[in-house]
């Protein structure tokens, strides 16, 4: 029964979407919540894989979340030990910096739903390959990872170049949100500091509009999330085999 690392950062940016879908694949999943430990420090032996989700804080933010720089240690400790990773927004982004990528400002802030396309290397991809050309998928974001050196860049839209990436075979960096049913965004529309963060841009993001949106997209959003999902869980079958191979 494999075992899975899960980085939290805040209380609703869960796995969402991805949590049954582990489940029903018999992962033993163990939370690591960092917003209320943030000086925690878990060991990756007897993990199998980690899984880093999003959350409302910059990567130039350590001196407010000290656990930005020991996530970041964490995935390159993982990536060295040749463990699927996958990172969703800010854990992308945590990613993205692991391998000595910038984070910026992405070129407009993208919340609500948004065309996600893949690159030539993302219709290819084991993960993204399912994407019908380009796909309506969810976003929340400010800021937006840089390519690292030596990976694929599998994904973009208008307003955000950079939609994801995937380095080596077992680590995918997603800035968009396949794990977000209509409930979680619901709920992330009633959050104080969302609500906040959308009054800041002064009408530029209507959350009827965006309700209205997820009514409309939400199902093909789903259906792509268990299909990418599926690939990610099929890493650690790869894996398995791989490290298992006769040595001749």
């Amino acid at each position: 029964m494999p075992k899975l690392l899960v980085f939290q950062h805040v209380p609703y940016e869960l796995l969402g979407t991805l949590n049954p879908q582990l489940k029903d694949a018999g992962f033993r999943i163990r939370y690591v919540n960092f917003g209320r430990e943030p000086l925690a420090r878990p060991s990756l032996d007897g993990y199998q894989g980690i899984v880093v989700l999003g959350g409302p804080m910059n990567m130039d933010e350590t001196d407010a979340h000290p656990h930005l720089t020991t996530e970041v240690e964490l995935v390159r400790e993982a990536i060295a030990r040749d463990m699927p990773v996958l990172g969703i927004c800010l854990g992308a982004q945590i990613i993205a910096t692991a391998l000595g990528a910038g984070v910026r400002r992405a070129p407009e802030k993208e919340i609500g739903w948004y065309p996600v396309a893949p690159s030539d290397a993302g219709c290819s991809d084991s993960l993204l390959g399912c994407f019908d050309g380009t796909e309506e998928i969810f976003q929340w974001h400010g800021d937006m990872f840089e390519i690292p050196e030596g990976a694929q860049h599998i994904a973009s839209s208008p307003g955000c170049p950079n939609q994801a990436f995937r380095y080596g075979e077992n680590v995918y960096g997603l800035q968009f949100h396949l794990e977000v049913d209509e409930a979680m965004i619901e709920r992330w529309l009633n959050v104080e500091h969302h609500k906040a963060e959308i009054a800041a841009l002064g009408g530029q993001i209507d959350p009827e509009v965006v309700r209205v949106q997820t009514k409309a997209n939400i199902e093909r959003s789903s259906a792509l999330a268990r299909r990418v999902f599926a690939g990610f869980i099929e890493l650690f079958e790869m894996r398995e085999k791989k490290h298992h191979l006769p040595s001749r």
